[in-house]
């Protein structure tokens, strides 16, 4: 093994290390956001505090506010899942995939994922949004990413979302 493998090898273990030991300081948690409006452009989102993408929690939030804005624009929704995505914007099997997802009427699906909206009231959420991301004992499996789960008005397991922290900054995608 040459020098630049070992400084390689090095930096990659140092990395994972870090990413590891990140994930295991968060364990099993549970945060709450509360929206009073939800973001309808892409500046709107970044001007929430969340939009520093400092935790995986507050991407994962954010997240359901872009879905949402794509169930009422798909344009707008884009632009703000390709912001939350950082460098990899979303393919066209993934907008596939989405479209697929809010066909024959179903926008009210990441309505879902807000307190109070369950199929008694239409998954119509109480205001303010409010939102609760979960992790548990499985979250930190894999370093570099954080699996997450959303509680969901519409099914009996929480829901999961897989983000991925960029080593240059820390920050959640």
């Amino acid at each position: 093994m040459g020098i630049f493998d070992k400084l390689k090898s090095t930096a990659k273990q140092a990395v994972n290390t870090a990413a590891t030991s990140a994930a295991s300081a968060i364990g099993s948690k549970r945060e709450t956001f509360t929206f009073t409006s939800l973001p309808e452009s892409l500046a709107e989102l970044q001007a929430l505090p969340e939009a520093k993408m400092d935790t995986p929690f507050k991407t994962a939030a954010l997240t359901v506010l872009a879905l949402c804005a794509y169930a009422a624009d798909k344009n707008i929704g884009t632009e703000m899942l390709n912001f939350l995505r950082g460098p990899r914007p979303l393919n066209g099997q993934e907008i596939s995939f989405l479209n697929d997802r809010f066909r024959d009427g179903k926008t009210y699906l990441p309505f879902t994922y807000f307190s109070g909206s369950t199929p008694d009231n239409n998954y119509t959420p109480t205001q303010p949004y409010t939102l609760v991301i979960e992790s548990n004992h499985v979250s930190n499996e894999e370093p570099g990413y954080m699996k997450l789960f959303i509680p969901c008005g519409g099914a009996d397991s929480p829901r999961p979302i897989k983000l991925r922290q960029r080593g240059s900054d820390g920050k959640w995608f």
